[in-house]
């Protein structure tokens, strides 16, 4: 029931109050997320910045529908389904990023099975993808970054 006290607009205040609040609190980390996932640095991010931003609109759009769900949760998975749509045409990573020498699909498993803790289970349903998949790909990279953090020659990208 609507508290008398709001007066009009009180409904959309509290809303607005309430998503200030999780982006405040949320939107640090997701944006590592997301810079992550585009290979761009700390200091130069503007595509992974689009891509919070986008997501973060998502989220607000939804935010009465949500009903029980972790915002975090849904936006950090809009994020890497507009993620997992753009990469095709950014396969090769622009920024100098740590995860730069990775694929986008493999930038976006390990981001979330690494950085994020998403469980593997979880990780293959969000991208559409077998167990096994999510967890060769999640290997590959891993051993992938080791390969150059030991200054191994860069490898092919693997399709």
């Amino acid at each position: 029931m609507r508290d008398r006290r709001d007066g009009p607009g009180g409904e959309e205040r509290r809303r607005t109050r309430q998503f200030e609040g999780f982006v405040a609190g949320a939107a640090g980390r997701l944006l590592h997320a997301a810079t992550l996932l585009t290979a761009e640095t700390r200091a130069r991010n503007p595509r992974a910045q689009a891509l919070l931003t986008a997501s973060l609109a998502h989220t607000y759009a939804h935010w009465d529908r949500l009903r029980g769900e972790d915002p975090y949760d849904v936006t950090r998975a809009d994020l890497a389904a507009r993620f997992a749509r753009a990469a095709w045409r950014h396969h090769r990573a622009r920024g100098g990023g740590i995860l730069a020498v990775l694929t986008p699909q493999e930038r976006l498993v390990v981001v979330l099975r690494l950085y994020e803790g998403v469980a593997e289970e979880q990780a293959a349903a969000l991208l559409g993808l077998p167990e096994e998949r999510v967890r060769a790909i999640c290997a590959r990279a891993v051993s992938a970054l080791s390969d150059r953090r030991a200054g191994a020659p860069p490898r092919k990208a693997a399709s």
